[in-house]
C-alpha cells in the first residue's frame, strides 16, 4: 500500500498521507517521495496549486515516525538521517513557488506541523488539534519551529514549545498557526473549487466560517508575563504563583518534560530565526547532538516503545543542566544541513 496517494484534479495536485493506522506519521521514504513530487509540480504549468491532507478523520499528520528512528539507531542502521529528509522537505514546502494548501483536519504535531505550517495556506476544521510535544520525548520543537513559533504573538510560541500545550482551531488562528477555518463538511467543495482553476484565495473565502472565540487570546497576558524570562527555573516559579488552570497544566507538563530539552528549547526559541534556512540549519545541528544523547531515546522508549510514561531523564533536575551542557547542543556538528 502506498504511503502517499497522489492524484490530479484539474489544476490541483492532491496528496493524501496514507498511514491512518499511525495517524499518518511521516517516514523517511514519504519525505523523499513528496520532495520529488514538489520539485516536479513546481515547474509543471498544468498545476496551479498543491493540496495536502491526511487519510481518515483522526489526523492530518501526527509527526515523524520516531519509532523507526529509535529502531534504526538501536539496530545500527543509521536512520538518524530521517531528520535530513524531513527538514529538506520542510524547506521545499516553505519555498514552493505556488499555493500550498494543507487541510489540517484532525491531529497535527511535529513533522505534520512542518509540512503544513511552513506552507502558504493552513486550513483548520472543528476536528483540528495542534501541539509541539517534543520536550516530552527529550527533543525540542523542530521542523522550522525556531521560525514559526517565534512569530506567534507575545510569548505564545515559547509557551507552546516548552509545554506541548494542545490548541484547537480558534486558538491555532490566534497563534498564527492556521490561516483559515473551514468546516470539515466543506473541504470537498474547497478542493472542487480549486480544481476548477479559480483564484485560491477566492476559493477559500467561499467556504470559510467563524471558528469562535480563542481561549488562548484570553490568557495571552498571563502567558506573556510568566514566560518573559531567560531561565527555565524562573518560568517554573512564575507558573507556580499563577492561580489559573492553564498555568497549572503548563507547570505539570514542564515537570514531566526532559530538563535538558526545556533548557535547549528555551535557548533555541529565544534565539529565533528570520528565515527557514536559518531555522533548519540550527535544528539539524541540534539533532546531530540529540542523537548522541540519552534523553531522546529514553523519551521514545517511555512514550512509544514500552509506554510506561516514566522516562528517567539524565540529568533529572533543571538545576543539574548547566550552561555548558546547553552550549554543546549549539556547537557545529560533524555534519551540517545545506540546501541546493
Amino acid at each position: 500500500m502506498s504511503e502517499l496517494l497522489v492524484e490530479r484534479r484539474g489544476a490541483v495536485a492532491l496528496v493524501t498521507l496514507n498511514r491512518p493506522e499511525a495517524l499518518n506519521a511521516l517516514t523517511a521514504a514519504m519525505c523523499r517521495e513528496f520532495h520529488h513530487l514538489l520539485d516536479d509540480w513546481a515547474v509543471d504549468p498544468g498545476i496551479a496549486c498543491v493540496v495536502v491532507k491526511g487519510m481518515g478523520d483522526r489526523a492530518f499528520c501526527a509527526g515523524g515516525d520516531i519509532r523507526a528512528i529509535y529502531d534504526g539507531e538501536r539496530g545500527g542502521q543509521g536512520e538518524g538521517d530521517f531528520f535530513r529528509d524531513e527538514y529538506t522537505l520542510v524547506h521545499r514546502v516553505h519555498r514552493f513557488p505556488k499555493p500550498y494548501i494543507a487541510l489540517i483536519d484532525g491531529i497535527v504535531m511535529g513533522g505534520g506541523a512542518g509540512i503544513s505550517i511552513n506552507g502558504s495556506d493552513r486550513i483548520v476544521t472543528e476536528r483540528s488539534l495542534f501541539a509541539m510535544p517534543e520536550t516530552g520525548i527529550g527533543l525540542f520543537p523542530d521542523v522550522g519551529a525556531t521560525r514559526f513559533l517565534s512569530r506567534c504573538p507575545g510569548r505564545i510560541g515559547l509557551y507552546l514549545g516548552l509545554t506541548g500545550t494542545r490548541l484547537k482551531a480558534a486558538d491555532m488562528l490566534h497563534a498564527g498557526i492556521a490561516t483559515d477555518y473551514v468546516p470539515s463538511d466543506r473541504l470537498d467543495a474547497l478542493i472542487g473549487n480549486l480544481a476548477a482553476g479559480g483564484d485560491v484565495e477566492t476559493a477559500i473565502r467561499g467556504v470559510v466560517a467563524d471558528a469562535g472565540s480563542s481561549s488562548l487570546a484570553e490568557r495571552q497576558a498571563g502567558i506573556d508575563s510568566c514566560f518573559a524570562e531567560s531561565r527555565v527555573e524562573d518560568i517554573v516559579e512564575n507558573l507556580r504563583r499563577e492561580e489559573e488552570d492553564w498555568a497549572r497544566d503548563a507547570l505539570k507538563a514542564m515537570e514531566r518534560a526532559s530538563p535538558t530539552s526545556l533548557k535547549i528549547s528555551l535557548r533555541q526559541l529565544s534565539r529565533g530565526a528570520t528565515d527557514i534556512e536559518e531555522a533548519l540549519v540550527l535544528e539539524y545541528r541540534m539533532t546531530r547532538h540529540i542523537l548522541k544523547s540519552w534523553d531522546f531515546f529514553e523519551g521514545i522508549r517511555a512514550q512509544v516503545v514500552d509506554k510506561d510514561r516514566a522516562p528517567k531523564w539524565r540529568p533529572a533536575a533543571l538545576q543539574d543542566v548547566t550552561d555548558r551542557m546547553v552550549d554543546a547542543y549549539f556547537e557545529a556538528a560533524e555534519r551540517e544541513l545545506g540546501f541546493d
